[in-house]
């Protein structure tokens, strides 16, 4: 069993980890609260050689995003995760790379069920090789539903305190059958009756544990629904708590793109422009306003001098973008002065930040083939950008002093780019100068 790090880099005691803050955060009472994500699939229905859960979306591990939506609920003490010992290795980089906090990783069991056991087991101070402390409540979670919301973890520990167990449930989307043995239609249930049940579940750690230690071998090889072991073994029945439409579980290949698309659409509605100067500029306003329209959001203005806005209430907020305009400065150093304010205010963002930085260029003043020698400068700040989880590209709107009109659709063309830019968030453009 590992013990990941707090946020001051050391081990958590029990002395130390509190009541789990539950006044605060919406929870009732103020009981220990845990979580556990059998983390120990390989993936059969998703294909290719990566367990679903260590699968990259938009360059991050899945899970990570998984974890990090727990983290977001401080009153959660302690999550232990269960991973084989194939990908032991990996799991333990990926807490280390995004900076995930009070995280214990334990290795997985064959199935499911034994994984979670195994993860119940770090928990139970009845263990010889427990470190952790029980908590009352214990949540229990899929390492590959990375949309769960506080709200929802609240609710099923709250439910969960009142009546020994609780779960997320769903409607049906589609009408359960039941087929024949010779393939034919038997009965159909009445879907207005039933619902899907999801995850997050949360117990009554004593409830939880003692259901799994009197488990059956067939229920720990084939069995799926932990509250039916609670209801079967400690005779609890569940309370069901509906749950929201974002606790969709990724099952399949079209699952991650699905799951790109709804992190990129949930961050792209708000940008924040940065100058490199507190004047005036009629093509600052004019390039604000058609970002505005384009991405159908409220721009907030900051500038990087002294007394500019605090970037940190920026990103605090979640803002995950970007546009750095540079009309004094034809070096990085304002965008380098943004990177450094976003890493001191989110050293370990929970979705990647797009950045374009903006270069005007009058003609006749530099020639464009000047301006490209900065390309190769440029790849090499991208590069170091990325490894704090910022996306970097560059747009550069050529224009001539005596051509207002010019200059007038050369910054049209530049807001589509940008907000394109935003949108997608390719990365491979990332480092790239892209010429309006």
């Amino acid at each position: 069993m590992e013990r990941g790090p707090t946020r001051d880099g050391g081990a958590l005691g029990p002395a130390e980890a509190g009541p789990g803050g539950g006044g605060e955060s919406g929870v009732p009472g103020s009981e220990a609260v845990a979580a556990v994500l059998p983390a120990g699939g390989c993936g059969e229905r998703l294909g290719g050689p990566t367990p679903k859960q260590f699968c990259p979306v938009l360059g991050r591990p899945l899970i990570s995003y998984t974890l990090q939506a727990l983290q977001r609920a401080s009153w959660i003490r302690d999550i232990v995760v269960a991973v084989s010992s194939d990908n032991m290795d990996m799991m333990r980089a990926i807490v280390q790379r995004y900076g995930h906090q009070r995280v214990t990783l334990v290795e997985a069991g064959a199935t499911r069920h034994r994984s979670i056991f195994n993860g119940l087991k770090a928990l139970a101070g009845d263990q010889p090789h427990s470190q952790l402390p029980t908590p009352t409540v214990v949540i229990i979670h899929d390492a590959v539903r990375p949309f769960v919301e506080e709200d929802v973890l609240a609710s099923v520990v709250a439910a969960a305190r009142d009546h020994g167990a609780a779960g997320a449930i769903r409607p049906l989307v589609s009408t359960v059958i039941t087929p024949s043995a010779d393939g034919c239609l038997e009965q159909s249930l009445d879907r207005a009756k039933h619902r899907a049940s999801e995850m997050p579940q949360a117990f009554l750690f004593d409830v939880i544990y003692r259901a799994y230690c009197q488990c059956s071998d067939y229920d720990m090889e084939f069995g799926t629904e932990c509250l039916h072991l609670a209801l079967k073994y400690c005779h609890t029945k569940a309370k069901l708590v509906d749950g929201s439409p974002d606790l969709w579980k990724v099952t399949y290949r079209r699952d991650l793109y699905a799951m790109e698309s709804i992190i990129k659409d949930k961050i792209s509605h708000q940008i924040c422009v940065v100058t490199d100067t507190e004047e005036d500029a009629k093509c600052i306003d004019f390039l604000q306003g058609l970002l505005k329209k384009e991405l159908e959001v409220q721009g907030t203005s900051v500038t990087l001098c002294p007394n500019g806005q605090d970037l940190q209430k920026i990103i605090l907020g979640e803002c995950y973008n970007f546009v750095c305009i540079n009309m004094k400065n034809s070096d990085f150093q304002p965008p380098r002065q943004l990177l450094t304010g976003l890493a001191s205010a989110a050293p370990s963002p929970f979705y990647p930040i797009a950045v374009v930085s903006v270069y005007f260029l009058d003609s006749q003043n530099v020639s464009l083939s000047e301006k490209m020698k900065e390309v190769m400068e440029m790849k090499d700040f991208a590069k170091e950008a990325k490894n704090q989880n910022v996306f970097f590209y560059g747009v550069l709107i050529y224009f001539t002093q005596d051509n207002p009109q010019q200059l007038q659709e050369n910054v049209r063309q530049g807001a589509n780019i940008i907000s394109s830019l935003i949108k997608d968030r390719n990365a491979g453009l990332v480092g790239q100068l892209l010429i309006a």
